[in-house]
């Protein structure tokens, strides 16, 4: 890749918010742009690691466009309209995806309003989830596209922030302005790179590399590669049919490149 990211890509910055403690079980999946599969991947990495013994939650933090559960085949009775609603608690909302072994907190799909939703009161949701998180070996968070104030909320309790990457250069520079402002907003923040949708292992550290040299260069940090996950034709399949990756074709390319990623954070 010829493109890096510049400073100039990020946008304007949200002021610093106050230090708040972050749980070592509970990881932020992130990607700065949309179309970098990273909701397929938050779906298939919370089955690998339920496959592998760990208890793991779900959680839809994409509150403009919401689709865990479509891309899940699920029609959940609560969700987090219910709770933004004052209807129902967070744990209420917790739907179990038996084909898989894990559960999911669904976001309401197809409705904008649950990201205008105040501050104070995503506050209360972002606190509430990192209480939840201790009935949990693991909670993933899909957080939806960009730096907007919600996005950035959801980040807050999390151990570590998962930056999913392609090699197109509008995913690397939209990326890197992810990182800056949420280093910005939360210092302490510990950034994860994964390369998805890559025609090899090598083509991924590739695309790695361009995105470390512009933080290593611009913000003095140095992210580390979680994991590359090979562009594999039985993924579109998968989506297609609604049902996970690792149910349909558990032996497939990105099934097992997945799979080793769960274990790293194991």
């Amino acid at each position: 890749m010829a493109t890096q990211p510049t400073p100039a890509a990020a946008a304007k910055t949200p002021a610093k918010s106050a230090p708040r403690a972050k749980n070592s079980n509970m990881a932020a999946i992130a990607s700065g742009k949309g179309g970098v599969g990273k909701t397929w991947f938050s779906i298939t990495l919370a089955h690998a690691l339920a496959k592998a013994g760990e208890q793991t939650l779900l959680f839809d933090g994409d509150l403009g466009l919401a689709n865990l559960d479509i891309q899940l085949g699920l029609t959940p009775k609560n969700d987090l309209g219910g709770v933004v609603g004052g209807r129902l608690t967070l744990n209420q909302a917790i739907t179990p995806y038996d084909e898989g072994g894990f559960d999911i907190i669904a976001g309401r799909s197809g409705s904008g309003g649950l990201v205008n939703i105040t501050a104070n009161r995503m506050k209360m949701l972002s606190d509430d989830l990192v209480v939840l998180s201790a009935d949990y070996d693991k909670v993933l968070i899909d957080l939806g596209a960009g730096v907007e104030r919600t996005v950035q909320q959801l980040t807050h309790g999390a151990g570590n922030v998962i930056v999913v990457i392609t090699d197109e250069p509008t995913s690397l520079t939209d990326a890197y302005a992810f990182i800056k402002v949420t280093q910005i907003e939360s210092p302490s923040t510990k950034f994860k790179v994964v390369a998805n949708m890559v025609n090899s292992k090598r083509e991924g550290e590739r695309t790695y590399n361009t995105l470390l040299k512009a933080c290593e260069g611009f913000l003095k940090i140095s992210p580390p590669l979680l994991g590359v996950v090979r562009r594999d034709t039985k993924v579109p399949v998968a989506i297609r049919s609604q049902t996970s990756l690792l149910t349909r074709y558990p032996n497939s390319e990105a099934a097992s490149d997945v799979e080793s990623i769960a274990q790293k954070l194991i």
